[in-house]
């Protein structure tokens, strides 16, 4: 069963820059689409961004142009580059690997808490 593990997370002023990692362990990501979420207090876990296999990325409309998103299959490891941070985007940001050809999960990292302050 292969484990994420996030990091990089903590506290920022707004205009300010993060970078995530998301390291993966016990399996690999090569192969495999991967997708930064994020969970506020009291709302839904949201999507983010998502890389394929192939390094074709998409975003949220609301991180579109701030954030990118990119990975290294030889370190097993896929970034979330966070610019331009705001209060809204504070929240715990997961990292999730998706099942080889279906639309399921079959693994999510612990999180890693951004709080960006005003």
């Amino acid at each position: 069963q292969v484990q994420l593990v996030e990091s990089g997370g903590g506290l920022v002023q707004a205009g300010g820059s993060l970078r995530l990692s998301c390291v993966a362990s016990g399996g690999t990501i090569r192969g495999h689409d991967m997708y930064w979420y994020r969970e506020a207090p009291g709302l839904r876990r949201e999507m983010v961004a998502t890389i394929n296999n192939v390094g074709n990325t998409d975003y949220a409309y609301f991180v579109k142009g701030r954030f990118t998103i990119s990975r290294d299959d030889a370190k097993n490891t896929v970034y979330l580059q966070m610019n331009s941070l705001k209060p809204e985007d504070t929240a715990d940001y997961y990292c999730a690997r998706q099942q080889l050809g279906t639309a399921a999960y079959d693994s999510w990292g612990r999180g890693t808490q951004v709080t960006v302050s005003s």
